[in-house]
This record gives C-alpha cells, structure tokens and sequence, in this order.
C-alpha cells in the first residue's frame, strides 16, 4: 500500500515570508515527489513574485529530514499509463518540462536547499535553479535507467555538461552522489552544514544578498570520494556505444573493485534504458535548453507506453522484487534504428 500524507496537509506550500518567496515541497511521507497539483502550484508562484518588488528571490525547499524531492510521483504516473490514460501522464510531463525551463531562466535567484536525497523530478526543480545548496545529508541521483525509464528533467542538457564523462556515468548507471562530489561536479553550487540551513533560510527571508549568506556558512568539505576513479570514468563512458563502456570496465575490473561494482550495476539496468540515456548525452551537449526538453517530450511519449517502464516500476516501487524482466533483455537486441524512433518529432511537440 503506498504512504499518503494526511488529506488535510497541503502537499505544497507557497509564502510570502519578508523579502523570499518560500516554496516548500510538502509530502514528506512521499520522499516529498512530485504532483501536477505541485507543479502547477510551483509555476503559479513564480509568476505571481517575478514581477512582485518586495520578493528578492525565492526559495525551495523540502519538508522531512530524509528528501529534498526523490522525483515525480512515479506509481501514480506508471497506474495512468496501465489504465491507457496516457494523455493524462504527457500532461504532467508537458507542465513539468515547461516548469523546468521556468526555473531555467527565472530572472531573480531562485535558491534550492538540499539536504537529504534529490532525484529525478527533485533535480528538475532545483539543479536549473541559480544556487544549488547542498547539505550533508544531500544525496543526488537520476536513477531512470532502473526502472525501464530514461533520465529527463532537463538532464539531457545539463549532465553532458558537467566534466568530463561524468555526466555519461550517471546517466546510464543512475549512480549517486554525495556533498563534495556535487561541489566537484557542479550540481551543487554551494555546501553548508545541514544545521546552518535554518539560519540560511531566515536570512534570506530577512532580504540579505544571497552570496553573502552563503559565504558566512560556507561548509569545509573533505576531498570528493568519485575522485580516485575520475580517470576511469572519463575513459570508460567516453566510449561509443554502452557495450564498448563495458568493456571498458571490464578490462580492469579484476583489480579494480569499482568498476566491478559499475558492471554488476549495469547488468541490473534496462538495456533500452541505458542506450537511450548514452544517446542523450552524445546529443544534448549541442542543444539549447529548449531544445533539450523538446527531445525529452518525445522520448517520455514513447516511453511512457513501453513494457520497460511499466516492468521496472512493478519490479522496482510496487512489488520490489528487484527482478524486472526487460524487453529485449539483451543490449544486442537494441539496434541504432530503434533507438532513433524515441527521438522523432511529435505531431505536438512541446513548445516552450
């Protein structure tokens, strides 16, 4: 049976607090995941504080301890596709896309404060977002791949761009990170002790300059642990094809421990899924923002249909017994042509 929160609990909160807008993702028993009620609420308070002068810039953040936001409300949306209510599940992806691009070029900052897990539609509204706030407890993941899915949100714009191959690595392995690896990676723009974010918040709230609020708290991090296998990532997921990555890996892996992690990984993961995440990022690093959501409303139209997406979340959320049965369960059987069909116009391509 899923978790709910109460009836009566809004599951976001949108306030006027001194000189912040303050958006708090309300659904903390839910890992605080995404609704189109939610997304809607989002869009509808950036447009009434863009032109208000008393809002400065505004803030997210995330109710409970344990998520910032651990994506979109995935059961919800597997149910709609079940039910051939698919039109119902692209709305939600339009307005979230299209809330993603908002947050892309909002014109005041727009503050994201992490500090417990950020995935998928949790990255889409915050990673776009001028500042990027990690805590100690943040932890970052867009783990598609696993569940038949493909990582959308705007990343087919920004991991291309992060260094190296890293963007290509948690792309296709849906691998996590910590507070010093963002910081490495650029994911996050700024680290604080999780117990200096009640202090930050009220300062924003109390109108100071938002980098100097930071500044103050900025956290001393120790070296990022994904540096030692900085070389290996770059040289592996810089490969042509997911099966030239892991042979790559596996050249090594029998002295290296974490490519041997990354191969038994892999092997767990959807073959269309990840062919279609390295397609991704080859393409997005030579697409505008627009562009790249546009190539992710078509992907997600076609996904959203396939026996992957539908087996993943029955293995991975509803009867989590992490044995999904892909189809084709081979990456040979995942040719170049059918790879380039979820990447086809649509009759009603998203226009942002």
């Amino acid at each position: 049976m899923r978790e709910t929160d109460p009836p009566t609990e809004p599951e976001i909160l949108c306030e006027t607090r001194g000189h912040a807008g303050v958006i708090t993702l309300n659904r903390p028993r839910a890992l605080n995941a995404l609704t189109l009620g939610m997304v809607r609420g989002l869009a509808a308070a950036l447009d009434a504080w863009e032109h208000d002068p008393a809002i400065r810039h505004v803030v997210i953040i995330g109710a409970g301890e344990k998520a910032f936001c651990a994506g979109g409300d995935i059961r919800l949306l597997h149910e709609l596709g079940k039910a051939g209510r698919i039109e119902e599940s692209r709305g939600f992806w339009r307005e979230e896309y299209v809330l993603n691009a908002r947050i892309k070029a909002y014109p005041k900052p727009y503050i994201a404060l992490i500090d417990g897990i950020v995935m998928g539609g949790g990255v889409g509204v915050s990673l776009h977002g001028s500042h990027r706030v990690a805590g100690e407890r943040y932890l970052f993941a867009m783990p598609e791949v696993g569940i038949g899915f493909f990582p959308d949100v705007g990343a087919t714009h920004a991991l291309p761009r992060l260094p190296g191959a890293t963007g290509t690595w948690l792309a296709v392995t849906g691998e996590r990170v910590g507070q010093a690896d963002a910081m490495a990676l650029g994911l996050a723009t700024h680290a604080v002790l999780s117990s200096a974010m009640a202090g930050l918040l009220d300062a924003l709230v109390a109108g100071q300059d938002v980098d100097a609020a930071l500044a103050e708290r900025a956290a001393t991090l120790p070296p990022p642990p994904l540096a030692p296998h900085r070389a290996l990532i770059d040289h592996a997921f810089s490969a042509p094809t997911v099966e030239a990555i892991i042979a790559r890996l596996d050249e090594v892996a029998g002295t290296d421990p974490f490519a041997a992690r990354l191969l038994a990984a892999m092997a767990q993961k959807s073959p269309t899924s990840m062919k279609l995440a390295l397609a991704q990022m080859k393409a997005g690093g030579a697409l505008s923002f627009a562009e790249a959501m546009r190539t992710e409303f078509r992907i997600v139209s076609r996904i959203a249909t396939g026996l992957d997406f539908r087996e993943g979340v029955r293995a991975v959320i509803i009867d989590k017994d992490n044995k999904p049965a892909w189809q084709p369960a081979r990456l040979a059987d995942v040719g170049s042509t059918m790879v380039a069909a979820y990447f086809a116009p649509l009759p009603d391509d998203l226009v942002i």
